[in-house]
């Protein structure tokens, strides 16, 4: 199995493959109407891509709310690279960068389906179910300190 490499995204010039998985994942697999998913605030935000060898299989948005508090958006893995580890390490890659980043508070709105996932990482649910492009998600938040 190829090596697993995540980093940080160098924009503008890896928008393209992030957008090709984001494209693949929430709207061709999900329903996600695009104009949702393409919110305008890429270039406003950070990302990372996670790679399996040479091919860009995840990635993941990082917003600024204010001086110490980031929220996780757009965390996807192609789907037939699921169930291989990859959304863990990209996680771990996300929640140590925010860390040295002095970050203290991270939020996410997550779908409900994979709230677990999100939970094995210290992330916990606040408020109720709500849906959000046709999908039910839960507002969940992790204190890095």
């Amino acid at each position: 199995m190829d090596e697993l490499t995540v980093r940080l995204a160098n924009l503008p010039q890896d928008l393209p493959q992030i957008h090709k998985i984001r494209y693949l994942v929430f709207q061709i697999e999900q329903g996600v109407d695009p104009t949702l998913e393409f919110d305008g605030r890429d270039n406003e935000s950070e990302h990372m891509l996670v790679y399996q060898g040479e091919k860009a299989v995840g990635t993941v948005r990082l917003r600024w709310l204010d001086a110490s508090t980031a929220k996780i958006e757009r965390f996807a893995v192609l789907r037939e690279f699921r169930g291989r580890g990859i959304g863990q390490a990209l996680m771990e890659s996300v929640l140590a960068w925010l860390t040295e980043k002095q970050i203290t508070t991270v939020c996410m709105n997550a779908q409900q389906p994979v709230q677990a996932f999100y939970e094995r990482f210290g992330f916990a649910p606040e408020g109720q179910v709500f849906e959000e492009a046709g999908i039910p998600h839960i507002r969940m938040k992790k204190l890095l300190r």
